[in-house]
Order: C-alpha cells, then structure tokens, then sequence
C-alpha cells in the first residue's frame, strides 16, 4: 500500500448512491507503513468542476472514465478497506496532487 494508489471501496456511507467509490491515498507513507488502522484519502468522482483543488485523472491511472480527485473532500478509511487496487497516480499526477492538497488545506508553500 502506497501514497498515490487508487482503490475501488465499498461505499462507506448508506446515503452513497453508488454501491462502491474510488479513493486515493494521500496520506504520508511512514502513517500507511505504521501500526494504525486508518489512513487520509481523498473520493474520486465522474464530475470536475474545474477547481484548483481537484485532479482530472483518467484510464492511465486505472479508471475506467476520466474523473477528478476531490481534495475538498478527504476521509479517513480503514487500511481494511482497501483491498481492491485498480492503478496508481503518475509522477505527474502524484505532483498535482500536491499542490492540490495545498490549496485545499489553505497550506502557504
């Protein structure tokens, strides 16, 4: 398990309309490598609204359409939960992620 991979989770939420939802990991990985149970991820939607805070990815990352990353919207999920690992995010991709989750945490660079 590693920062920028994308796993597909049974949806974690009863109000989720869709039975499952891709996340990304995006926390540091000495927490992913470490004893706790929960890792920081962030939801992977169909939509993009065109803000700095999501990432367009697409069928090279491992989704099926071109979708965004929404950094507005990170969870913690149990490392349990993801077991079903569709690809991971390119160096490029990995670096917009960063800077996205800059922004969304109002982090000054």
């Amino acid at each position: 398990m590693k920062r920028g991979e994308l796993y597909r989770v049974a949806s974690p939420s009863s109000r989720e309309p869709k039975k499952f939802r891709v996340f990304v990991i995006v926390s540091r990985q000495i927490l992913i490598d470490s004893r706790f149970s929960t890792v920081v991820c962030a939801p992977v939607y169909s939509t993009h609204d065109s803000l700095s805070t999501q990432v367009l990815i697409g069928s090279e990352e491992g989704v099926k359409h071109t979708s965004s990353i929404h950094c507005d919207e990170l969870v913690s999920l149990p490392k349990t939960y993801l077991t079903h690992f569709i690809g991971s995010l390119t160096t490029q991709k990995l670096d917009a992620l960063n800077e996205a989750l800059l922004i969304a945490l109002d982090i000054q660079d």
